[in-house]
């Protein structure tokens, strides 16, 4: 299996995880407001602080975003691109986002397609802090207690990137267990997933959220993409035993490479290792019974 070579050390934990309870819901984001806001006020208003969502479609405007881009200096595996700020409304075709908190504030991480007012099909990473929301449009959510993503410094990739910590329950209303989870570099996606829910008993779950990268990416259909740094979001996923009782994850994705090239479909099993870092919230459907 591909890998990619970090900064740092790798950390002996590959899967930071925190248990939580959850709730799906949906919400419609309001014109004018900036995104952060916007998505902040949605859980807020749900009871919860911290969780992730996907959005199917929306306009954007002004909207901010960068890509993947090779390191310049070597302090980290890959880096990102200048900032883009193209004129006019963005139409958005897919997205997910991770909301938490960084430096003491509301933050999100939010990687998706779009197109742009001259046309041009693209993707990437939007900027929290420039990006507006043009027209509502409504979003999918899954908002997490007992759990935040929080932004840290990452010794292993030298980047502050997202992961899970344990908070307080505040009481938001909850109809799921779950687990936030952040899977760490060089491990491919789906085994991760699997490994984790065979270790804690958990014999069918939903994937909500998922953003990340990997190292490049194969797919079942037999294309693959082969620049190997990308921002990738996940737009389907579970967990779920097949046949012969074998649990098996299922991913669909979307992501943009750092030569600009764009690629959906279904990941293969086994040869889609992570690059810089997956977050994601696992909904338990059905589990082992506990002791």
């Amino acid at each position: 299996m591909r890998s990619i070579a970090q900064p740092g050390a790798p950390i002996p934990e590959r899967i930071q995880w925190v248990a939580a309870r959850g709730r799906a819901f949906s919400f419609t984001l309001k014109a004018g407001m900036p995104l952060l806001e916007a998505v902040r006020r949605g859980f807020a208003a749900e009871g919860f602080s911290s969780g992730v969502l996907s959005a199917r479609g929306g306009a954007l405007g002004p909207f901010a975003y960068v890509m993947p881009a090779l390191s310049k200096d070597g302090a980290n595996a890959a880096f990102y691109s200048e900032t883009f700020r193209p004129p006019g409304l963005t139409r958005l075709k897919l997205a997910a986002l991770t909301f938490g908190m960084r430096d003491g504030a509301p933050f999100f991480h939010c990687h998706g397609l779009w197109t742009e007012v001259d046309g041009r099909f693209n993707g990437g990473h939007m900027l929290p802090e420039e990006t507006v929301v043009a027209e509502p449009f409504e979003v999918s959510a899954f908002g997490i207690d007992g759990a935040t993503f929080l932004a840290e410094p990452d010794r292993e990739t030298n980047f502050k990137l997202f992961g899970p910590v344990a908070t307080e329950a505040t009481g938001a209303k909850t109809t799921s267990r779950a687990f936030a989870l952040r899977l760490r570099p060089n491990q491919d996606f789906s085994d991760a997933l699997e490994g984790f829910c065979r270790q804690h008993g958990i014999l069918q779950a939903r994937l909500h959220g998922g953003v990340g990268s990997t190292i490049g990416a194969v797919f079942s259909d037999g294309h693959s993409v082969v620049p190997f740094a990308t921002e990738l979001a996940v737009t389907a996923g579970q967990v779920a035993p097949d046949a012969n009782r074998r649990l098996r994850a299922s991913l669909d994705v979307a992501l943009v490479d750092y030569l600009g090239g764009i690629a959906e479909g279904h990941l293969v099993r086994g040869d889609n290792p992570v690059l810089m870092t997956m977050e994601l919230v696992l909904e338990v459907l059905e589990e082992a019974e506990r002791p």
